[in-house]
């Protein structure tokens, strides 16, 4: 009986090649012998391992049909117990001779771990409780010509995790749980707006223009058109075109690429959903983004209160609304409403250790960066930040009450950004205005400054009505939702760098 056959937590004493060549060996047997598991194309399953055991008082004595990988193989002699992996969970497989017969059971002692194969049986509960099926007939579906790394020490390692997902989920079914959190995610995200009226729409990712955020994009060659075209960086101007056209409440949930820097919280292609609604506000959008998120946590996870990166989260609906001004004078200790010129502001933050170095000397600017050096970091819990400066927020439409502000929000949670939201900025002109500022720091050097989008202002001037629009990261949902600490572990194929550079 060979190493694998005994069990996978017991080390392997051949190496990778050799171990290859074994199973290689195997399969050149079975074809030749006219059994060739790769021929087979389908394979009639009847239950999964989870619903067996769920149903065992039903199944109890019933003859059902499974199929999965083996995990695990234990025993010698006329009898072999055998792990079973399927989509649902595991279940313990008793192969004797007896039931197989001398010559299909010769067969199944040669299979290893990690094959795929099928097995008809009757489902029973050995003397230790356990509920199992007694196989009467199994079939080889596929046959595995690479080891399962060692089930001990398991798939450790980050790097080859990312690179080999495909290892990573047969290995560790934390990481397939938080897959399946993401999924059921995006589900409740849809029910949740579906159920509202709203629209699921689909916008282009290749674009002649970038616009709709501030980011580095990626750019491509269109061969027939001869031009550059960019990867899209948001979805904004074209769900706002649809509401311009007459849908009132429209959403996307698509992939988004920026060509930025990776770390925990960032990969260059993630996902998001955008959504606006006509008639609506940014408070609006609060509303929405507290509703979606509590409701997941509550629905998915079973209650408001979630552990992630070392700290208790209450999602409990009612969270705090707090305006930047009286954020910064809360934590920073500048009071805003009492500095009014641009030197003035830049002078009183600097002076509370914020560092304006290449910024713009505004009282917009200094307001941002004082509550993003020296606030952000100590918001925990659930927290909407409200009127932003116009200064970093070229869509979004100014305040009534003070025009320097705009009508937009950020949610962060643990000190990281989950969502952003505006009263859509609907002023062609203003947004013309907006658009030249953006051109303007693209000429000095920013090739993260967003370009003019001539038809956009086109689509304004037929008239945007009153609009709410907001952004949420689906990525940074799901590592709350999964405590996971870095945007890789919820991206099934994250990027990674070549193994040759």
């Amino acid at each position: 009986m060979s190493t694998e056959e005994r069990n996978v937590n017991e080390p392997m004493e051949e190496t990778l090649s050799e171990l290859r060549q074994i199973r290689r060996s195997k399969l050149k047997e079975l074809q030749d012998a006219g059994q060739d598991p790769f021929q087979i194309t389908k394979y009639n399953v009847t239950h999964r391992s989870a619903d067996i055991k769920a149903g065992f008082e039903a199944l109890e004595g019933k003859t059902v049909s499974v199929a999965g990988r083996i995990m695990s193989k234990r025993g010698m002699g006329k009898a072999v117990f055998c792990d079973l992996q399927d989509v649902k969970g595991r279940i313990q497989l008793y192969v004797r001779i007896d039931e197989l017969g001398e010559e299909a059971f010769a067969k199944f002692k040669k299979t290893d771990i990690g094959d795929i194969v099928g097995v008809e049986g009757e489902v029973f509960q050995t003397k230790r409780g356990e509920i199992s099926v007694k196989a009467r007939r199994v079939t080889l579906l596929s046959k595995s010509l690479l080891p399962l790394p060692e089930k001990f020490h398991g798939l450790t390692d980050k790097e080859t995790r990312y690179r080999q997902r495909y290892v990573d989920l047969i290995m560790n079914e934390d990481v397939r749980r938080a897959f399946q959190i993401r999924t059921a995610f995006i589900k409740h995200v849809r029910a949740y707006l579906d159920a509202r009226s709203y629209l699921e729409v689909e916008t282009p990712v290749l674009n002649t223009i970038s616009g709709g955020a501030t980011a580095r994009p990626f750019i491509t060659h269109h061969n027939t058109l001869d031009i550059d075209m960019y990867m899209r960086i948001a979805t904004e101007l074209h769900l706002k075109r649809l509401v311009v056209g007459g849908f009132e409440r429209v959403y996307e949930i698509g992939r988004i690429f920026r060509n930025e820097g990776m770390d925990p919280k960032h990969n260059p292609e993630f996902t998001t959903i955008e959504l606006y609604e006509a008639y609506a506000d940014f408070h609006d959008m609060m509303d929405i983004a507290e509703g979606v998120l509590s409701t997941a946590a509550k629905d998915i996870l079973g209650g408001y209160n979630v552990r992630w990166l070392g700290e208790e989260i209450d999602l409990t609906p009612g969270w705090k609304r707090l305006t930047m001004i009286d954020a910064v004078r809360d934590y920073v200790g500048v009071d805003f409403d009492a500095v009014s010129d641009d030197e003035q502001a830049c002078k009183a933050v600097e002076a509370a250790g914020v560092d304006l170095e290449g910024c713009e000397r505004t009282w917009g600017t200094a307001l941002y960066e004082a509550f993003d050096q020296r606030v952000e970091e100590k918001l925990i819990q659930p927290t909407f930040i409200t009127m932003y400066p116009v200064e970093v927020s070229p869509l979004t439409k100014r305040s009534p009450k003070d025009p320097r502000l705009t009508e937009r929000f950020e949610l962060f949670i643990n000190h990281c950004e989950f969502a952003n939201a505006f009263s859509e900025l609907n002023d062609p002109i203003d947004q013309r205005g907006r658009f030249e500022h953006e051109i303007a720091l693209r000429d000095a050097g920013n090739d993260e400054a967003g370009m003019m989008d001539e038809d956009f202002i086109t689509a304004l001037e037929y008239g945007l009505p009153p609009t709410g629009g907001m952004g949420i990261g689906i990525d940074r949902c799901v590592m709350m939702l999964t405590n996971s600490d870095s945007i890789r572990d919820v991206i099934l194929f994250p990027t990674m760098k070549p193994l040759d550079k």
